[in-house]
C-alpha cells in the first residue's frame, strides 16, 4: 500500500514539473529584457522567433557637432509705416554656409526688405554682408561676408532620398539660437501653392519641427550633407509634421548663378 502511494506521489511531481517546463516554453518573453541607456536601444517584439531583437537606434551627437558650426542665425530690422507713425520690426531667421569664403545661402523671405541684416556664426562674432543677391521666384537669396575661412556644409545627391530616410533640421529656430530637431522625410515632390500667384513646387516634406526662425537653415542627412533649405510650414489648427524644404537639387542652379 505505501509503494502505491509514493508511486502516485512521483508521478503527482513529475506531472507538475513537465506542466511548468510548458508553460516556460510557451512564454519565453516572460523574462524582462535588462535595462539598457536611453536614447541608445530599444526592443521590439519579434513574434517568428519567439523572443525580443535588439535595435539600434542613431545618435544625432557628432552630427550636430559637425553641421551646427557651419550654420548661422540671421537678424534683420525693418522699418515699417503705420499710417502716421514709423516702427522697426525684428526679424530671425537661417542660413548656412556653402562656400569657405564666406558665401551665406538663405531664403529671400528672410531678409526681403530689411533695412539691416546680421549675420551670426555660431561661436558669437556677428558680420554685416558685404554683399546681398535675392531671387524672389524661388525664395532664395546668397549673402557675402568677410569672416575668414569658414567651414561649408556639403551638398547631398538627393537623387538617393527615399520617403522614410532620418534628416535633421537646424536653424535659429524662435531666434533663440542654433538648435536641432530631427525627424524623417514624410513625402517628395510636394507642391504647396501659397496664392494664385506663388507656388512651391518639388518640396521635402518632412515630420521635423520647423518653427518661426528656421527659414533659411540646412536641412541635412545623417552624413551631414545638405539635402533641402528649409522654407516653410502648416500651421492651423489639428495639423502637426508638416514642414517643407526647397529640394537642394533645385537650388543650386540658382545659388551659384547668384553667387557668381
Amino acid at each position: 500500500m505505501r509503494k502505491t502511494k509514493y508511486f502516485l506521489v512521483a508521478v503527482i511531481v513529475i506531472t507538475c514539473l513537465f506542466t511548468i517546463s510548458s508553460c516556460v516554453s510557451i512564454n519565453p518573453q516572460t523574462k524582462s529584457p535588462s535595462t539598457t541607456p536611453a536614447g541608445t536601444t530599444t526592443f521590439t517584439p519579434n513574434v517568428s522567433l519567439g523572443g525580443p531583437t535588439l535595435v539600434t537606434l542613431p545618435s544625432f551627437h557628432d552630427l550636430i557637432d559637425i553641421v551646427e558650426h557651419s550654420v548661422v542665425a540671421i537678424d534683420t530690422q525693418t522699418v515699417v509705416n503705420t499710417g502716421f507713425i514709423q516702427r522697426t520690426v525684428e526679424g530671425a531667421g537661417s542660413g548656412w554656409v556653402i562656400d569657405e569664403s564666406g558665401i551665406i545661402v538663405t531664403n529671400n523671405h528672410v531678409i526681403e526688405g530689411a533695412q539691416s541684416i546680421t549675420v551670426v556664426l555660431n561661436d558669437g562674432k556677428s558680420y554685416t554682408p558685404t554683399s546681398v543677391k535675392t531671387d524672389a521666384s524661388t525664395d532664395l537669396a546668397v549673402l557675402k561676408i568677410s569672416a575668414g575661412k569658414l567651414p561649408a556644409l556639403k551638398i547631398a545627391d538627393t537623387s538617393n532620398l527615399n520617403v522614410g530616410d532620418w534628416v535633421v533640421a537646424v536653424g535659429n529656430a524662435l531666434g533663440q539660437g542654433i538648435s536641432a530637431k530631427d525627424g524623417i522625410i514624410s513625402r517628395l515632390g510636394v507642391d504647396i501653392q501659397l496664392s494664385s500667384t506663388e507656388t512651391y513646387m518639388d518640396l521635402i516634406e518632412t515630420n521635423a519641427a520647423i518653427n518661426p526662425g528656421n527659414s533659411g537653415g540646412p536641412l541635412v542627412n545623417l552624413a551631414g550633407e545638405v539635402v533641402g533649405i528649409t522654407s516653410l510650414k502648416l500651421a492651423a489648427a489639428g495639423i502637426e509634421g508638416m514642414g517643407y524644404a526647397i529640394n537642394i537639387k533645385d537650388a543650386l542652379p540658382v545659388i551659384q548663378r547668384l553667387a557668381q
